[in-house]
C-alpha cells in the first residue's frame, strides 16, 4: 500500500514462467522492487532512502509478502511512516514456522540465512535488475571472482583463514612477548639467589634480639621513676583541689548573697504586675458588656456555650450559603459558556451553509465543464470511427486482406531473397563465362586451340568459342527475366509494406478510440456523481441554516436563565455580608472571655510565684551558712611541708624519665632499623619465590602458546587448501553448466566452447579456434552470454555444494533492453530451458510481446495518466486465450 506508483496492489505470483507485461514506465519494475524491500529493507534502496518509497503526497507506506521456502511458509510485514521529511520503519516483523522475528536488522540477517545471500549476493544471481544485465560480464575477474565466492560461501573460509593467520600473528606475538618475560624473569632469579639472603637473615635477628633486652631493662627503671612521679602527683593535685575548692566556696558564698537580694526585688515587681493585671480584667469585661448589645442574643449576658453555639449555627448557615453560591455560580458560568459554544455553533453552520452553497456552485460549473468534456469527446469518437473506416477502405481493391499484409510480406521478402540468390548464381556463372570467352579469345591470338591449347591446326575445337558466346548469352538473357520478376517484386513489397503500415495506424487508431470510450464512459460516471454531489451540498446548505437557527434560538434561552442566576447570586452575597459581621463580633466575645481566663491564670501564678520566693530565700540563707562553715574547716587543714617534698620528688622523677625515654628512643630507632633490614631480606626471600613460581608458570605459557602457534599455522593452511579445492570443483561445475545453457538457447555455429579459469576469466571461443574475449561480442550476444552465466549460477547453486538446496525464483527484469528480435527468441529458449530443468518460478518483467509467448501465467500492469498510479490485472497466456476461443 502507497509503495511508488501504487496505491494499493495485491498480486499472487504462480509456479512456472510468470511474465509481468506493460508499456515502458508503468510500474512493472517497482512489483519487483516490493518484492526485494520486503526481504531486504533499506539494503534493496541502493543509493536511495526510505522516503522514496512512500507514495507522493502519502504519510505512510505498507508491504506485506508471503512465500515458501524449502515447504516452509513465511510472512514479512514492513510498515513506513513519514515524520517531517524522514520517513522511518514503524514495523518490520518476519513469522517464520517456529517464532514471529522484529527489528529491520534481525529480520534482514534471518532472511539472508534462510536464502543464504545478502542483498548483494541476491542481485548477483536470483534478481536480474534492470540494467544490470552484463554486470558479471563488465566486471573485473577479481570482482567477480568476489562475487560468486561469495555466493557459493566461499568467501566464509578466506575469513577464517584470514582470523587463522591473524591467530597465528597474534600468538607469535605474544610467544615473543612472553618469551622476553621469561629471559627476565630468569635474570632475577639468578640476582636473588647470589645474594645469600638466609644467611643475612640470621645474622640480623641476632642483633634484634640484643637490642631488645636493653630496651627492657630501661623500661623497668622507668616506670619505678613513674610510680614516684605519680605518688608525688598525686599530693600536689589533693593541694590544689582543697585551695579550688576554698576558692569556689567563696564565689558560692557571693552568689547566694546576690540571689537572696535578686529574689527580694522579683517579689515587690510582682506585687505591682498582679495590680495592673486586675484593672486589664475589668476593661474587658465592660468591652464584653458593649459587644453583646450589638448582638441579637436571648440571654442578654450568655455564657461561652450559647456564644458557641451561636457562632457554630451562623458558620452552618454560611456554608449552606456557600454552597448555594458556588451552584449560582456554576450556572451562570455554564449557562456562558453554553452561550457562547450555541453561538459558535451557529456561526459555524452559518458558514458551512455558505461553503456547501459554494461547493454546490462550483460543481455547477464542473457539471456545465464535463458536459462539454463529453460532446467533444462524442465528436472525437466519431472522427475516429470515421479514420478507422478509411483506413480499412485501402484494402477494398488490395489483392491483401486485412491482417495478411505482414504475413504476405514475409512471403515477398522471402521470395525476393530466393531470387537474389539465383540472380548471384547466375551473375558468378556469366563471369565464369566471360572469363572463359576472354582466355580461348587470347589463345586464338596466340594460334593455340581455345579449348587444349594446342596449335590451330592439330586442334578438333576451334570452334567451341562461339558455343560458349551462346551459352553466355543464355545465362545473360536468363538473369535479366530473374532481374525483372526482382523488379516486380519489390514494387509488390512497398505495397505490402503500405498496407501493413495500414495495418498499425487501424491498430493505433482503434486503441486510440478504446481509451477515448473508457474515458467518455468514466466522465459520464463521474459527471453523474458531481450531480448527486451538488444536490446533496444544497440539502447540506439548508440543514445547517435551520440548525444555525435552532442553536440561536438556544442561546437567547441561556441567557434568561443567567439573568435570574445572578439575582439570586446577589441576595446570596448580602446575607452572607451580615452574617459575617455577627461572626466577627461573637468571635470577640469568645475571645474575651478566654483572655479573661488567661488573666486568672497568670494572677494566680503570680500569687505561687511570691509564696515560693519566700520558702526559696529562705533555703538558700540555710546554705550560705553551711558553706562558711566548710571554708573554714579547708583552710585549718592545710599542710605547706608535705606540699613542698611532693615537688622536689617529682623534679627529680620528670628529670630521669627524660633522660632514659630519649635513650630508649635511641634504642628502638636502632631496633626497627634492624626490623626493616629483617623485613627487606624476606621480602626479597618471598620475592625469589614469587619469582620461581612465576618462571615455572612461563616456561609453562610459552610451551602451550608454541603448541598453539603450529595449531593456527596448520589450521590456516587448511582452510586456504580447502577453499582452493572448492573452487576449482565449482569453477568446473560451473564451466559444464555455462557451455550446456549457452548451447541450449544460442545455436550458432560461430562458437565452439566458453572457458572458465580458476580466478573467474572467461573466454569464447570460435569454430576455428580463435579466442575471444565476452566484451568483443556483439551487445546482444554479450547480454545472452551474460544471462547465461547468471542462470548457470543459478543452478549451480540450486544443485549446491553437498546436495540439493532450496532457491527464491530466478527473476529477470527488462531482459531484453540489449537484445533485437533475433536474440529476444533465443532468450525465450532460454527461459523455456531454466523451466525444463527444474526452476519451479520464474518472474520476467518485459514490455516485449514475444516473451508473452513463455508466459505460463501473465500479469498486465498499466498506469492511469489522471491519478498517474499503477494498476494490475490477471491476463491469459496466448495458448490459453486460443483455447478459449475455439
Amino acid at each position: 500500500m502507497n509503495f511508488k506508483c501504487y496505491d494499493d496492489a495485491d498480486l499472487s505470483l504462480e509456479r512456472g514462467v510468470t511474465v509481468v507485461h506493460g508499456v515502458n514506465g508503468s510500474g512493472k519494475s517497482t512489483l519487483l522492487e516490493a518484492v526485494f524491500f520486503a526481504l531486504y529493507g533499506s539494503k534493496a534502496l541502493d543509493d536511495r532512502t526510505l522516503d522514496d518509497v512512500i507514495t507522493t503526497g502519502e504519510e505512510d507506506a505498507e508491504v506485506e509478502l508471503w512465500f515458501t521456502h524449502d515447504d516452509r511458509e513465511y510472512h514479512v510485514e514492513r510498515r513506513l511512516k513519514l515524520r517531517g521529511d524522514r520517513a522511518t520503519t514503524t514495523k518490520c516483523v518476519l513469522e517464520t514456522p517456529t517464532a514471529a522475528i522484529e527489528g529491520a536488522r534481525d529480520v534482514r540477517r534471518e532472511v539472508t540465512e534462510l536464502l543464504r545471500m545478502d542483498a548483494e549476493a541476491f542481485v548477483n544471481c536470483a534478481y536480474v535488475r534492470q540494467g544490470e544485465v552484463n554486470k558479471l560480464i563488465h566486471a573485473s575477474p577479481s570482482d567477480r571472482q568476489d562475487m560468486i565466492d561469495d555466493l557459493l560461501q566461499l568467501g566464509a573460509l578466506e575469513d577464517y583463514r584470514e582470523r587463522a593467520s591473524e591467530a597465528r600473528l597474534g600468538v607469535k606475538t605474544v610467544l615473543d612477548g612472553q618469551r622476553e618475560v621469561l629471559e627476565d624473569v630468569r635474570k632475577q632469579v639468578d640476582q636473588k639467589e647470589a645474594k645469600d639472603l638466609h644467611e643475612r637473615l640470621n645474622g640480623l635477628e641476632s642483633r634484634r634480639d640484643e637490642v631488645t633486652d636493653e630496651i627492657d631493662h630501661y623500661e623497668t627503671q622507668r616506670e619505678q621513676a613513674r610510680d614516684t612521679l605519680e605518688t608525688a602527683e598525686d599530693v600536689l593535685e589533693r593541694h590544689e583541689e582543697t585551695r579550688a575548692e576554698i576558692d569556689e566556696l567563696d564565689d558560692e558564698i557571693a552568689a547566694l548573697r546576690s540571689k537572696i537580694a535578686e529574689t527580694e526585688r522579683e517579689r515587690e515587681d510582682a506585687t505591682d504586675e498582679i495590680g495592673e493585671l486586675r484593672e486589664r480584667r475589668e476593661e474587658l469585661a465592660a468591652e464584653r458588656d458593649d459587644l453583646l448589645e450589638t448582638v441579637d442574643l436571648e440571654d442578654g449576658d450568655p455564657d461561652a456555650d450559647a456564644v458557641r453555639d451561636r457562632i457554630a449555627a451562623l458558620e452552618a448557615r454560611d456554608e449552606e450559603l456557600r454552597d448555594d453560591l458556588e451552584d449560582v455560580r456554576v450556572t451562570i458560568t455554564e449557562g456562558n459558556n453554553e452561550i457562547e459554544r450555541l453561538r459558535e455553533e451557529a456561526t459555524a453552520l452559518d458558514e458551512e451553509a455558505e461553503r456547501a452553497r459554494e461547493e454546490a456552485a462550483d460543481l455547477d460549473d464542473r457539471i456545465e465543464s464535463d458536459e462539454e468534456t463529453i460532446a467533444d469527446r462524442e465528436g472525437n469518437l466519431d472522427e475516429l470511427e470515421e479514420s478507422i473506416d478509411a483506413a480499412r477502405a485501402v484494402f477494398d481493391d488490395a489483392a491483401i486482406e486485412f491482417g495478411g499484409a505482414a504475413s504476405s510480406l514475409d512471403e515477398l521478402e522471402t521470395e525476393r531473397d530466393e531470387l537474389a540468390s539465383e540472380i548471384g548464381d547466375l551473375t558468378a556463372d556469366i563471369r565464369a563465362a566471360e572469363n572463359a570467352i576472354e582466355e580461348g579469345e587470347r589463345l586464338l591470338e596466340e594460334g593455340k586451340c581455345p579449348e587444349c591449347g594446342q596449335s590451330v591446326e592439330n586442334s578438333p575445337h576451334v570452334d567451341v568459342l562461339d558455343e560458349r558466346r551462346e551459352e553466355l548469352a543464355d545465362l545473360e538473357a536468363e538473369r535479366e527475366a530473374l532481374e525483372a520478376e526482382r523488379d516486380e517484386i519489390d514494387e509488390r513489397i512497398d505495397r505490402a509494406e503500405e498496407l501493413r503500415e495500414a495495418e498499425r495506424r487501424v491498430d493505433r487508431l482503434e486503441e486510440n478510440r478504446d481509451n477515448v470510450e473508457q474515458l467518455l464512459a468514466e466522465k459520464r460516471e463521474t459527471l453523474a456523481d458531481r450531480r448527486d454531489q451538488r444536490d446533496q451540498r444544497r440539502d447540506d446548505a439548508a440543514t445547517a441554516e435551520a440548525e444555525a437557527e435552532e442553536k440561536r434560538s438556544a442561546a437567547a434561552e441561556r441567557e434568561a436563565e443567567v439573568a435570574d442566576a445572578r439575582a439570586e447570586l446577589g441576595e446570596i452575597n448580602t446575607e452572607r455580608g451580615e452574617i459575617k459581621e455577627t461572626l466577627e463580633t461573637l468571635t470577640r466575645v469568645s475571645e474575651i472571655a478566654d483572655e479573661r481566663a488567661a488573666l486568672e491564670s497568670d494572677l494566680e501564678t503570680l500569687r505561687e510565684r511570691r509564696r515560693d520566693w519566700v520558702t526559696m530565700n529562705d533555703e538558700r540563707r540555710e546554705t550560705l551558712s553551711a558553706k562558711r562553715d566548710r571554708k573554714r574547716d579547708l583552710e585549718s587543714a592545710f599542710d605547706e611541708e608535705r606540699v613542698e617534698t611532693a615537688r622536689t620528688d617529682k623534679e627529680n622523677a620528670e628529670q630521669y624519665i627524660e633522660q632514659v625515654d630519649e635513650k630508649l628512643a635511641e634504642l628502638a630507632e636502632r631496633r626497627d632499623e634492624i626490623q626493616n633490614a629483617i623485613g627487606a631480606v624476606e621480602n626479597e626471600l618471598a620475592e625469589l619465590e614469587r619469582l620461581r613460581e612465576r618462571l615455572e608458570t612461563v616456561e609453562d605459557r610459552c610451551d602451550r602458546l608454541e603448541s598453539l602457534y603450529d595449531e593456527a599455522e596448520t589450521l590456516q593452511t587448511t582452510y586456504g587448501d580447502l577453499r582452493a579445492e572448492l573452487r576449482q570443483r565449482n569453477v568446473e561445475t560451473l564451466e559444464r553448466l555455462l557451455n550446456e545453457t549457452f548451447d541450449l538457447v544460442y545455436q550458432n555455429d560461430s562458437y565452439a566452447a566458453i572457458d572458465l579459469d580458476g580466478d573467474y576469466r572467461l573466454t569464447v571461443y570460435q569454430k576455428d579456434g580463435e579466442a575471444l574475449e565476452p566484451e568483443q561480442l556483439s551487445g546482444g550476444e554479450r547480454a545472452l552470454f551474460n544471462l547465461s552465466l547468471r542462470c548457470a549460477i543459478y543452478r549451480l547453486l540450486a544443485e549446491g555444494v553437498e546436495g540439493t538446496a532450496p532457491m527464491p525464483p530466478l527473476i529477470l527484469d527488462e531482459p531484453t533492453v540489449f537484445l533485437d528480435s533475433g536474440h529476444v527468441t533465443q532468450l525465450v529458449s532460454l527461459v523455456e530451458s531454466m523451466r525444463d530443468l527444474g526452476v519451479e518460478q520464474i518472474v520476467v518483467v518485459s514490455h516485449d510481446e514475444e516473451l508473452v509467448g513463455a508466459a505460463d501465467s501473465i500479469v498486465r500492469v498499466e498506469k492511469d495518466a489522471t491519478s498517474n498510479r499503477s494498476r494490475l490485472e490477471r491476463g491469459e497466456p496466448p495458448e490459453a486465450a486460443l483455447l478459449a476461443s475455439e
